[in-house]
């Protein structure tokens, strides 16, 4: 296993880390049991949750995915062998997640609450990362390509956020914070808070990143080098679509897609093509899809880990074999000239 730097900080994370969103609605507690003994024994170090986890969230299994976590950490004592992340949700408002806190937001009084569930549920005194899941303010995420400046509905500013954020940090709570689904400017204006207020600075970012979504590669790469903002990749599959298992039209009984149609993300028209002429490509040169997929976002220097998520065993150890392959200067170009071809399939 490759470890990396978690942004300025001395905590070295897998470059493989353990998506966990799931977990207490497509697999129960023994199948989360299994993944995380299995993917300690290849070193996978980094656990990804959310107190909104499993989804698609609903008031019946939220937090249930944490709570997986915190008991298999109780039972097996490795607590001091896992990088712990879990993420404080942003307004209700984007994800319909009314039964958090009764709407949640990203307030000092809602941060507090958060971290102190997420603690409880995860069994644990203090987390090595926690994250901001989605902005306050509306802003193009979430499969939004445009961005429609609309002030009004800015709400809770970042400086709060940041505050509170911090508040946990000289408690001992939190160790480092990171940020998820932001924009270049929500970025900057982090690390602007950070400086001009001598408050702990974010060490991560959290965005999707794979061969159907390369959009963080303008302006966000620049910055999480500069700055030195590490990308925690999530859907480097576009939730299983880049496994090839959607190709042809086909949709298996069973699979995230089958079971939750609104996730359709990264299953347009023009994706579809995309998958496809990517999948030409892995043939070409004796690969799976999945291993060219997952190969090609770990091979980024700008991703710090690369978050998978399986409901399989099966898949979870492909996809870690996956991220242990190189690709060559001939993959790469020809990745690149598909790319040219779509360079924007899904959002």
């Amino acid at each position: 296993m490759i470890y990396k730097k978690l942004g300025n900080t001395d905590i070295d994370v897998s470059l493989v880390g353990l998506g966990t969103m799931t977990w207490g609605e497509q697999n129960s507690e023994e199948e989360a049991c299994e993944q995380m003994h299995y993917a300690v024994s290849r070193g996978v170090n980094l656990f990804d949750v959310a107190e909104m986890y499993p989804v698609p969230a609903r008031a019946e299994t939220s937090g249930r995915t944490e709570s997986y976590v915190g008991e298999w950490l109780r039972q097996t004592g490795k607590r001091n062998q896992v990088v712990l992340a879990s993420k404080v949700s942003g307004p209700s408002s984007v994800l319909g997640v009314t039964h958090i806190r009764g709407g949640s937001r990203l307030s000092a009084d809602h941060v507090r609450r958060a971290i102190e569930g997420s603690l409880e549920r995860l069994q644990t005194d203090y987390l090595d990362l926690y994250q901001v899941h989605w902005p306050e303010r509306m802003t193009n995420y979430f499969g939004d390509r445009g961005y429609s400046h609309k002030p009004q509905l800015d709400g809770i500013a970042i400086e709060e956020t940041l505050t509170a954020l911090s508040q946990l940090v000289s408690e001992g709570l939190v160790k480092h914070i990171g940020i998820s689904n932001e924009t270049p400017w929500g970025v900057m204006e982090y690390l602007r808070l950070s400086r001009e207020l001598d408050l702990p600075k974010i060490v991560s970012i959290q965005n999707p990143y794979s061969l159907l979504t390369r959009q963080f590669e303008t302006g966000l790469a620049e910055m999480s080098f500069r700055e030195d903002v590490g990308l925690l990749a999530y859907s480097p599959l576009g939730f299983g679509v880049l496994s090839g298992k959607y190709m042809n039209n086909a949709m298996p009984a069973g699979s995230r897609i089958d079971l939750f149609p609104r996730f359709g993300r990264y299953s347009g028209p023009v994706a579809q093509l995309a998958t496809q002429a990517y999948f030409d490509v892995a043939t070409k040169h004796g690969l799976s899809l999945v291993e060219l997929s997952l190969a090609f976002v770990c091979q980024q220097p700008f991703v710090a880990s690369c978050l998978i998520g399986a409901t399989t065993m099966e898949q979870l150890k492909q996809n870690i074999d996956a991220c242990q392959i190189e690709l060559s200067d001939e993959v790469i170009a020809d990745l690149n000239e598909v790319y040219q071809r779509y360079p924007d399939p899904a959002p």
